[in-house]
């Protein structure tokens, strides 16, 4: 029996046919309140006519919409066969910026393309690790208890979290190795795999306690756990935080009236504290929004998960579900204190072009992979 040959791209009426409206709404919201909180942090720095991060996301986010249409242009079987040269290229990727890229905060993770902004290979691996369980899945079929899944997804996600380390970029890394942990406990019912990819886990960050991690991020943690320890050092940051999202109240001080991101109390306060911007000066009603938006984000990405037809497609929408939700953890339970603070960024709301067409490009993968069939 021959195979069906390859098909590359779906036909345009089928690429806003079966378009997910409300899951494109949903992004765009979240978006919305992303460019509120960061024009807010641009007026911080003197004017209005001198706004810096606001008009560089605004082109991040006209890129973000071509790369939505293409990756929802794309057909699903195009997706599968370039699971390796995509592994592959992530994988050169992240060699090459120990050794080329440009060190921002410590963190040597970017590639500087002159005016055009900069690109952070650790965003693209997050998309060609979500592809590869996806094709892994479907290629041992129903034989979820495999050991081949555990042992491959989990040498594929160490690979990348081992690169990331190196740069050092303890969040990204984390949520490599959060992807393969959500993924195991999708896929398996063998829970005793998970068990064991947890204990490897826990022994993999005690060697990188000693020797991959940095003596800040260590001090990081240590401050977690003791948050007295270093009030004005290591940690300031997540005391400032706590403050601004305790100052909002129910309403808000109002946008470009947050005391702790106006006089530029909060660090980073347009990347890894926008929500501490957002709880500041548009309240518990603003907060409670954007948790509102993201609750919705992840519900209609598990109805697209069932929905689907083939285990590629399923676990590929899982997977990106389970990417955000993490992200979305790590960043606001770091901002009001319940985890460390590792730099990640919030999803549609964060600045960062990378993390913006990343994230709009996953969104085209969902819209291609749940029409299916269709």
């Amino acid at each position: 029996m021959r195979r069906p040959p390859m098909r590359i791209f779906t036909t345009t009426i089928n690429v806003f046919r079966f378009h997910d409206w409300f899951l494109s709404a949903v992004a765009f919201l979240l978006v919305a309140v992303g460019f509120a909180a960061i024009y807010s942090v641009d007026l911080s720095r003197g004017s209005s006519d001198k706004l810096v991060y606001f008009p560089r996301q605004f082109i991040a986010f006209l890129l973000g919409m071509v790369f939505l249409f293409i990756g929802g242009s794309v057909h699903r079987s195009l997706y599968q066969a370039l699971v390796r040269p995509l592994s592959f290229v992530a994988g050169i990727l992240l060699v090459a910026v120990l050794f080329f890229g440009e060190t921002i905060r410590g963190t040597t993770g970017w590639f500087v393309l002159g005016s055009l902004g900069s690109f952070q290979p650790a965003e693209f691996a997050k998309v060609a690790l979500i592809l590869s369980f996806g094709a892994l899945l479907l290629r041992i079929g129903r034989r979820f208890d495999s050991f081949q899944f555990l042992f491959a997804s989990g040498i594929l996600s160490l690979f990348f979290a081992g690169l990331i380390l190196l740069q050092p970029d303890l969040g990204s890394a984390a949520i490599m190795m959060g992807l393969w942990i959500g993924m195991l406990l999708a896929a398996t019912k063998q829970k005793r795999y998970v068990l064991l990819a947890v204990a490897g886990l826990a022994v993999a960050m005690l060697v990188g306690w000693f020797f991959l991690f940095q003596p800040y991020q260590r001090e990081r943690f240590l401050t977690f756990l003791q948050p007295e320890r270093d009030p004005l050092g290591a940690g300031y940051n997540v005391t400032q935080s706590i403050i601004a999202v305790g100052a909002g109240r129910i309403f808000g001080r109002g946008l470009g009236f947050g005391s702790q991101s106006q006089l530029r109390f909060l660090p980073e306060a347009q990347t890894d504290f926008i929500f501490s911007v957002i709880a500041e000066e548009l309240g518990f009603m603003g907060a409670f929004f954007v948790l509102v938006l993201y609750a919705l984000l992840l519900y209609r990405l598990l109805t697209l998960a069932r929905r689907c037809q083939d285990d590629f497609s399923a676990y590929t929408v899982v997977g990106v579900a389970w990417l955000f939700f993490i992200h979305i953890i790590l960043n606001i339970g770091a901002t009001i204190g319940l985890l460390p603070i590792t730099g990640v960024t919030l999803p549609f709301l964060s600045y960062g072009g990378s993390s913006l067409l990343i994230n709009f490009f996953l969104l085209g993968i969902v819209q291609s992979v749940s029409r299916s069939n269709s």
